[in-house]
């Protein structure tokens, strides 16, 4: 079995990198000559994924007008939060009622992805399938992280995610879910988190371990530093 559409998450306000987001959204910064959107898009095309979806919100003008310049070889589908920013958790119910798909790829554009990660997102996939799965997140081992100032959000043990101990591990920006987790849902303002703590509370919040590098746009110091590699 295969993913078809991965949506990239694209509708924060980016207040972490003001100012430079306070005139382009975090998207649409620049690392190693290549925006972060970019980077995202030409992954998820080696992943094999046949359409994206992304949202936006936060000088939305701006990322239409690039994804109609840069004219990708994907088919890219753009739908807006609307009047009110939705979070993660809104945002990606609100993209997932526009398609017929059941799983989805759900990726956050500010890590910096690479083709180091198409083998391990690709076995990641096949994990997903073969279990039975309807979540998977992408963790790495906090030592693992550029930013050591990251905290870590879970302790990962047997591909089971809990919050006990010392949360050695940090979720990296991809996940796979199934569309029935947001059952009872509506569109509005919630964050993913819901649904993870949900599925944590019923020790069925899945991980996988990346065993890369992990660089990630937390904030204009880690910015500044990702600049000068």
């Amino acid at each position: 079995m295969k993913i078809n559409t991965a949506l990239i998450l694209c509708a924060g306000l980016g207040k972490r990198l003001n100012p430079l987001t306070k005139t382009i959204p975090k998207p649409l910064l620049e690392l190693n000559n290549i925006t972060m959107l970019e980077n995202c898009i030409n992954l998820n095309i080696k992943l094999g994924v046949t359409k994206i979806l992304l949202n936006t919100f936060h000088l939305g003008d701006q990322i239409i007008n690039f994804i109609k310049k840069k004219n990708f070889l994907i088919d890219i589908q753009i739908i807006e939060d609307g009047k009110n920013i939705l979070d993660t958790g809104g945002g990606i119910l609100n993209m997932i009622n526009r398609s017929k798909d059941k799983d989805y790829f759900i990726f956050n554009p500010d890590t910096l992805w690479n083709e180091n990660y198409i083998n391990e997102i690709n076995k990641m996939e096949s994990f997903y399938f073969s279990n039975k799965l309807n979540n998977l997140l992408l963790v790495a081992n906090k030592e693992l992280s550029f930013d050591k100032d990251l905290p870590g959000d879970f302790e990962l043990k047997e591909n089971f995610l809990n919050r006990r101990g010392s949360k050695n591990f940090i979720y990296i920006g991809c996940q796979i879910l199934n569309k029935n987790l947001f059952d009872g849902y509506e569109v509005k303002n919630f964050s993913i988190l819901e649904i993870w703590n949900n599925l944590l509370d019923k020790n069925s919040l899945n991980g996988f371990e990346t065993l890369n590098k992990f660089y990630h746009l937390t904030n204009l110091k880690t910015f500044k530093k990702l600049e000068d590699l």
